[in-house]
């Protein structure tokens, strides 16, 4: 019997221009990655943006992991 297709992944990056050290980045790292759904992500300080890939990924959720963390954000 086959199994049922799995949710297709998804990929969003977020601009975040408040971002400049590696503490920025932890603590953003540790935000995101609480976000159901959020599988991997990517934290690039001198593009000063965040890609996010997982299932289901909910900007709102994203984006106010990112408030948390202290900083804002907006989808690219």
């Amino acid at each position: 019997m086959p199994s049922s297709p799995a949710q297709a992944e998804q990929q969003a990056t977020y601009s975040v221009p408040g971002m400049s050290c590696s503490h920025c980045r932890a603590a953003i790292i540790a935000e995101v990655a609480a976000v159901p759904g959020v599988e991997t992500l990517d934290v690039d300080l001198e593009a000063k943006r965040v890609t996010v890939t997982g299932s289901s990924l909910d900007d709102a959720a994203v984006i106010a992991a990112i408030d948390e963390a202290g900083y804002e954000a907006t989808r690219t």
